[in-house]
């Protein structure tokens, strides 16, 4: 009988195990929420008003409108995170996890790709200035480390998602990085046009 009971309770913390993202999952993750907060970063330091505001095309994204709408997308997908997909069905048994963090990190912040952003995401100038958003995305960006930091069970459960397959919380806190990373390159594209203002 007890040896039927700790078996039993082997078996369940293995399974618990299972579930639970690693460690070393949990410092890829932050270290590329941080090497995403840090791109930003050095995109934007120490442009002037005219370079933030510089638009190459009527119909294209100043860098002041990149940051709003980056600052924007990290709340929405944390939320999106804590409010549905923790509470969504469980991820589908056999599923290779290693492979779909890997297309998180691979297509999203391909920019050979485009999408058109969602109207609650699209640039109304929310914050008031490119500083403000910089500020607001900051706070942001600590909050999804927190919640990373704080959970064991990121791994329990899916939603569908953009990519065709079902992420779990661990992915969309990649996915938030990763998008971060996509509109950074879109800040230095705009940054590389010839007519960019030199001040």
């Amino acid at each position: 009988m007890k040896r039927n009971l700790a078996l039993s309770f082997i078996l369940l913390a293995a399974t618990t195990a299972a579930l639970a993202q690693s460690q070393e999952d949990k410092d890829k993750a932050m270290k590329y929420l941080e090497s995403t907060r840090q791109g930003v970063a050095d995109a934007t330091k120490g442009l002037s008003a005219a370079q933030f505001n510089f638009k190459s095309a009527p119909d294209r994204w100043s860098v002041a409108e990149v940051m709003e709408h980056i600052a924007a997308a990290e709340d929405m997908l944390r939320g999106m995170v804590t409010e549905q997909v923790m509470n969504s069905s469980a991820r589908p048994a056999g599923e290779d996890v290693a492979a779909t963090d890997a297309m998180v990190l691979t297509a999203i912040p391909d920019r050979s790709h485009k999408a058109q952003a969602p109207e609650p995401l699209k640039p109304t100038n929310r914050y008031g200035s490119a500083d403000a958003a910089l500020k607001h995305f900051n706070e942001s960006r600590d909050a999804t480390e927190a919640l990373l930091k704080s959970h064991t069970d990121l791994r329990d459960h899916a939603m569908d998602s953009p990519l065709g397959k079902k992420l779990d919380a661990y992915e969309w806190i990649l996915f938030v990085a990763a998008h971060s990373d996509r509109h950074t390159k879109q800040i230095l594209e705009v940054k590389a046009d010839p007519n960019f203002p030199k001040s």
